[in-house]
């Protein structure tokens, strides 16, 4: 496939309600009001949506990969009810000092999705996060770091705001999809 009708999202946070105990539930899993319409929205105007996401809860032995794949069907299907879908969806269940090359800011699940989605590279596909890894890791595969204020955004926001000057900010998932379609 070449590039690129693709915009990459981080999940908890950008399309779900995110909490500093984890999202461990389908229950939990809540998504943030306009966030699943946003996604539909860009599948409507021909782009492929993917998800990268660290879900180290899974080594903290707070939910099982089950738990997992449950709290996913429960966003395809609410993703579904809305006329969305997603094209792929990567996870690392690492922890941090695992020093894997798949939990983010390392690029490995950036590696992995330009390896089996065929593309030649990932510069300009925007990738929105919450967090300031997800700007790290954006940079550092040459994708378009775009942060949203939900989720750990604002904390974001005041932690590093002296690095955010070339990054996009935008309220919510839905403005920024609104913004980028024109």
């Amino acid at each position: 496939m070449k590039n690129k009708k693709i915009v990459l999202l981080d999940r908890d946070g950008v399309i779900n309600h995110d909490s500093d105990n984890y999202i461990k539930s389908p229950d939990e899993w809540i998504p943030i009001p306009g966030s699943l319409e946003a996604i539909a929205k860009l599948n409507q105007a021909g782009y492929k949506v993917i998800v990268l996401t660290n879900q180290s809860g899974i080594s903290r032995n707070y939910f099982t990969v089950d738990t997992l794949s449950k709290m996913h069907e429960k966003f395809y299907q609410l993703l579904e009810n809305v006329g969305g879908h997603i094209e792929a969806l990567f996870f690392c269940p690492h922890l941090p000092e695992d020093q894997c090359d798949c939990r983010k800011p390392k690029p490995g699940l950036f590696d992995e999705l330009v390896k089996r989605m065929n593309l030649s590279d990932l510069n300009n596909t925007p990738y929105v996060g919450d967090s300031y890894k997800d700007i790290e890791v954006a940079r550092k595969v040459n994708a378009t770091p775009i942060l949203v204020k939900t989720g750990k955004g604002e904390r974001t926001i005041s932690q590093h705001s002296n690095d955010l000057a070339e990054v996009g900010i935008y309220n919510n998932l839905a403005d920024f999809v609104n913004d980028y379609l024109g």
